[in-house]
């Protein structure tokens, strides 16, 4: 089966970032909807957050904050390309991935704990960071 940009990722829409874990060197974002179906982000990339305007990154003061900050806000559309990456807008800022290839120490993100067991690893050079390498 051919891999569809933003099939699994457009999944989010609607579903409300709960949760924000910081595990040594990656962060966990949890999500749940209204219907109890919950996914969770584990991000072997520290994420663009953009709140108010702004953009931060992981070494800015605040970084946490901001994206502590986008709970619990709802995700109200999602996309993804080669270029872009992917992303994932909330009712109040957003959560960019499109690292240089020098910030990957294996993977990109992956999204799992769908009730029906779909899951996506993204890693540079494949999908929609085809143009990282």
């Amino acid at each position: 089966m051919a891999y569809v940009p933003n099939e699994l990722l457009s999944r989010l829409v609607g579903f409300r970032l709960y949760s924000v874990h910081f595990v040594m060197d990656y962060v966990q974002l949890g999500f749940d909807s209204e219907t109890d179906e919950t996914a969770s982000m584990n991000c072997d990339v520290w994420p663009d957050v953009t709140l108010e305007g702004k953009v931060f990154r992981e070494a800015d003061l605040g970084y946490a904050d901001a994206l502590r900050r986008l709970i619990p806000g709802t995700v109200v559309e999602t996309r993804e390309s080669t270029g872009l990456g992917l992303l994932l807008l909330f009712d109040r800022g957003s959560i960019g991935f499109h690292p240089r290839i020098e910030e990957i120490h294996a993977e990109i993100a992956m999204l799992s704990g769908f009730s029906d067991g779909a899951w996506m690893v993204w890693r540079p050079g494949e999908d929609s960071f085809e143009d990282v390498r």
